[in-house]
């Protein structure tokens, strides 16, 4: 009932000992809190908090208009439903080395397991579109050296995520990730690898774990999670997914709503109400409920 039963550090703890044995950690995007306990229900490892599902979720494009404020707020009320880790993407950290430290911090007390920070400059974009542009491997140090001085729980997650691939190609990928993790970074997120060969080369070089992005219409083939375990990656994410499907079906729903003026036709489709009121615990907040107002008013 109400919120996750496994404080935060727990969670911390355990996601990072599970990371330690090699296995491929299955991280769906969760785009609310509800979608978050229905990952742990399916039972996946972790629950993924995207940047581009938040920018989507305000009406507005991933090109870096959230703030930290929305983005922790957004992070916590995702977090704090599920008994799982969630990982949360922090986009370039919210400004200079002195905010990314702060993002940490903030990210760390709303109840977070892990946060990536990229390489991108400001205002960044998609990093599956094209026009992109990266900071210096300096900066890109500065910001992730500033995220590992910041946290305060060891087992907080710092990811390096690096777009230069597609700015530099692969050689520059495999020398940007040696940079990032001899500065501190925990794993690294190797953006918009266009082939397996190219996770591999990754994996070649680094011996920290590595997160695989499989978003639908991008730059990456969409490979299956036993593949990416094949080659070694750790953690695999699909961190807009659920959003992009629930969207397709929301437009289907109003076509037919449109066309028929009736969604019965589409009532297999739904989630039934008995199966959302299992979800949510309905059963125990009337057990609660029951317990406490156990009075008789007098007459």
């Amino acid at each position: 009932m109400l919120y996750s039963q496994t404080p935060a550090a727990e969670k911390r703890r355990l996601f990072r000992e599970r990371l330690a044995t090699g296995e491929l950690l299955r991280f769906p995007g969760a785009f609310n809190p509800l979608s978050a306990r229905l990952i742990e229900r399916k039972g996946f490892e972790g629950v993924y908090i995207s940047g581009a599902v938040l920018s989507a979720d305000l009406g507005l494009p991933d090109i870096g208009l959230t703030t930290l404020t929305e983005v922790a707020g957004r992070g916590q009320q995702i977090a704090r439903m599920t008994e799982l880790p969630a990982i949360i993407d922090a986009d370039t950290g919210f400004g200079e080395p002195m905010n990314v430290a702060r993002t940490i911090q903030t990210l760390e007390d709303a109840g977070l397991a892990g946060t990536h920070i990229e390489d991108q400059i400001n205002p960044k974009r998609c990093g599956h579109l094209d026009g992109k542009a990266v900071v210096d491997q300096d900066t890109a140090i500065k910001r992730i050296r500033a995220a590992v001085d910041a946290r305060r729980d060891r087992n907080f997650l710092i990811m390096a995520r690096t777009d230069i691939a597609a700015v530099d190609g692969l050689g520059a990928a495999v020398d940007r990730a040696k940079a990032l993790v001899d500065a501190g970074a925990d794993a690294i997120f190797p953006e918009a690898m266009r082939s397996l060969e190219e996770f591999a080369a990754i994996r070649a070089a680094v011996d920290v774990p590595l997160l695989a992005n499989m978003t639908e219409f991008g730059k990456s083939e969409l490979f299956t999670a036993q593949q990416l375990a094949d080659v070694g990656m750790n953690i695999v994410i699909w961190p807009v997914s659920l959003l992009r499907i629930a969207m397709g079906a929301a437009g289907r729903a109003l076509d037919e709503l449109t066309d028929a003026g009736t969604l019965t036709r589409l009532l297999p489709e739904m989630q039934h109400r008995a199966d959302l009121y299992d979800l949510i615990d309905y059963e125990d907040y009337n057990h609660f409920d029951t317990s406490v107002f156990n009075f008789e008013i007098a007459r």
